[in-house]
Parts: C-alpha cells; structure tokens; sequence
C-alpha cells in the first residue's frame, strides 16, 4: 500500500462522520493531488529520463474549515467539522466548541484576509514569475506559437513517436496507447491571476486552482476520474476530440462527424472496456453498468466524446483497493495499462508530473469526488507547463494525431496569451 493512501485512510477513519444534505458536497476532509507518477507506488513502471522541476508525486491535506461558494447562487458557506489538532480518538468531546471557534475566526478575518491575499499573495508569488526560469534538462524545441515556447519534441519529434507506437500496436504489444508533449513557456504573472483569466476564456465541469507550495496547479479539466457516494463509484472517460468552430451549424455537423468516427468510437469502447475491468475488482459484478456510451458533449473550445461507467463498491473494498486498481486513469494510458504505461516511459523524455494524475477531495462522509489533470498547467520555477496528448491506435495518422493536441491546447494557450 502506497505511503499517502495509509495517511489518508488514517485521517479519514478517524474523522469519520455526517455531513448536512443541504450543504455543499465538501464540508471537510482530505484534499489535494496525486501526479500521474503516484501509479509507479503500484506498478514496477520506469521513470521517464528527465525530471527537471521534481515536484512531489503527491500532496494531500486535512482540511477543517472549508469556505465553499456556489456560483449560480451567490452564496457562500463556511465550514468547520472541529477536528481535534492532537488526533485524539475522542475528538468528538469539544467539537461543537471548536468548529464555532473556528468558524468565528475565519469569519472575522475573511474580508481583511481577502485583500491581504491580493497584495501581498501575488506580489510574494511574481517575485518568482520574475525570477531566472532555469533548469531545463531534457533537450528543448521551439514551436509553431514562437514567443519562447518551448517544447520537448520538435513536430517530427512527435509524429516519429506516434509511429512507434503504431509499430508497438502492429507488434501485439498493445491496442491503445496516449501519447503526450509538453508546451512550457516563462511565467508572465501570478498562477492566481492566470487561473481568473482560464475560468473566463475556458470554463470547465471539473477545473480546480491549487498551491502546494513548490508549484501551483491550474487546471481546466472537463474529465471526471472517480465519483464516490454512497458506495457507488462512477468514472467518465474522454476519448474523442474536435475543435469548435464558433458556427452552430458548423459545429452540430463537426459533432455528428465525430459521434459516427469509427476511429474515436473504438479508442471510447476501448477505454470504457479498460474501466469496466479496473472497476470489477473493487465493485460487486453484478452491479457494473455502462450509463452513457459515446454521448458528444460540447466545451469552450472543443467537442468530446464522453462515456459513463458506474459499480457498487464492495463493502471489504479500501480506499487504497480503489487507487490500486484504477490509479491513473485509463484515458489517459492505454490498454492494457501496464504495458501502455512502460510505453509512455520510454517515448515521452519528460515526468509528466502532476499532468494526467488526479485532484480532488474525500470528504469526511467517504464521498469522493477526483479530477483527471488534463488541460492542466504547472506553475513551478518560473515556468509555466503543460501537457496535451490523445489516444494513439493501429489507424492513427501521425500528422493528425498532433494536430489534435494543438486543438485541445487551445484553451491554455488562449489564457497564457492573455497575459502577454
């Protein structure tokens, strides 16, 4: 078991307790992200060659008081379950007292706290932004957007790989791989700043801001990876992707061309079969069920195809039996996993690092809800990075293949740019 996961389990079983219905899903809990190198702790899978900015494969927190806000409503919560800060196992004596206490504290200082963050929180995280971006050991590439973007494959670069991995399909070695680059380019203001301006030009289902201190993760994700209530656990693949236009027609044929590809219906199938097995060995068979099958949902920027695959959780089943059985996510390898997984290490020169791993929360009543970091950027060292891929198989064109990660780039590229 996974050093972080027996950590969790810990926290979570020791506060374990109800939430209100009436509030938002999150009222207290373990928060944060796994990065996509966390599935090594689960399987014997190489490192990729380069590690530049070494940011930890995982960063999770016990949060008590949460401030939640729901934007259609305009209303906001403040939270607090009155953890005890020494752990004891009778945390319950005192806690109303607490969770008050707290609650008044955080309540008192919210709006002072507010404008303290927004003078001294960004002008503390630009001393960075400004700062030398150095470091870089992997060999870089200057790419089609100019203006210091850089890349770890050049275009040849890219579509060599895709070939491999066609060759390692034509092999037997697998039926599916994703394969990523990665887009860096320097800092030009605060991570906090550049999260305001993605959730206005690219909202998303499931984006999510966080510091950890060594970098910040800024994320668009439209993927779900795991939902938990009530022991039902549900994951909602992506697989299958074209730019909008602007033009409704346009765009309702675009969405059509895509529901009836054979190519992008098989990668969805594919994946969604994937799923349905990781998921049966934490999940009763007889409850496995395929509620949405190659649904087009429309984003910002691009149309996908989206599938639904829902189980009910065996009762012996442990949080640690769930993230070692699907942890990462089947989008976002391959199948089989394994193999898929070593393939990536050795075609992709660089970690992908919090890229194509998860973030998300457990909350104290053993809902869970988590993230697939897509559409992601990391801030750390004066970079900016992030990394776009999709699913390779046998009839993948190479020159197409990359142009479909320029087309799910675009959302970024669009925030970044509007900081220039």
């Amino acid at each position: 078991m996974a050093d972080p996961l027996v950590r969790l389990e810990g926290w979570l079983g020791r506060y374990r307790t109800e939430t209100q219905p009436a509030l938002p899903p999150f009222q207290g809990g373990v928060a944060g992200y796994f990065g996509y190198e966390f599935g090594r702790c689960f399987e014997k899978i190489p490192k990729a060659r380069h590690d530049e900015f070494s940011l930890p494969i995982a960063v999770l927190g016990l949060y008590d008081v949460v401030l939640a806000w729901d934007h259609h409503l305009g209303k906001g919560w403040l939270i607090s379950q009155g953890f005890c800060e020494d752990g004891a196992a009778n945390w319950e004596e005192g806690r109303t007292e607490r969770a008050m206490a707290r609650a008044q504290y955080f309540l008192e200082r919210l709006d002072s706290s507010v404008s303290v963050s927004e003078s001294m929180g960004h002008s503390a995280e630009r001393s960075s932004v400004h700062a030398m971006a150095h470091g870089l050991t992997a060999p870089q590439f200057e790419t089609r957007l100019g203006g210091g973007w850089l890349g770890n494959f050049d275009s040849q670069g890219y579509r060599s790989a895709v070939q491999r991995a066609r060759d390692y399909i034509f092999a037997g070695d697998i039926f599916q791989v994703n394969l990523s680059q990665r887009l860096l380019c320097p800092a030009r203001c605060s991570s906090s700043e550049l999260y305001e301006k993605l959730r206005v030009v690219n909202a998303a289902p499931f984006a999510g801001y966080f510091d950890f201190g060594p970098g910040q993760i800024v994320s668009a994700s439209p993927e779900r990876f795991i939902r938990v209530e009530s022991d039902w656990i549900e994951t909602r693949p992506i697989k299958g992707t074209r730019r909008r236009t602007g033009d409704l027609t346009t765009d309702a044929l675009v969405a059509e061309e895509l529901r009836v590809s054979p190519k992008d219906r098989s990668e969805n199938i594919m994946i969604v079969d994937l799923l349905r097995n990781d998921l049966s060995k934490i999940c009763r068979r007889d409850s496995m069920r395929v509620d949405q099958l190659c649904a087009i949902e429309e984003y910002p920027f691009v149309l996908h195809m989206v599938s639904s695959i829902r189980g009910q959780m065996r009762k012996e089943s442990t949080l640690s039996d769930l993230f070692s059985a699907i942890f990462p996510g089947g989008s976002i390898t391959g199948a089989p996993k394994v193999r898929a997984m070593e393939i990536i290490a050795e075609l992709e020169p660089t970690v992908r690092g919090p890229y194509c791993g998860s973030m998300g929360y457990c909350s104290v009543d053993g809902a869970m809800d988590w993230n697939i970091l897509i559409r992601t950027l990391t801030a750390s060292r004066g970079w900016w990075q992030f990394q776009v891929g999709g699913g390779i198989v046998a009839d993948s064109n190479p020159a197409q293949e990359e142009e479909e990660t320029w087309t799910k780039a675009a959302g970024l590229i669009a925030a970044i740019e509007s900081t220039f």
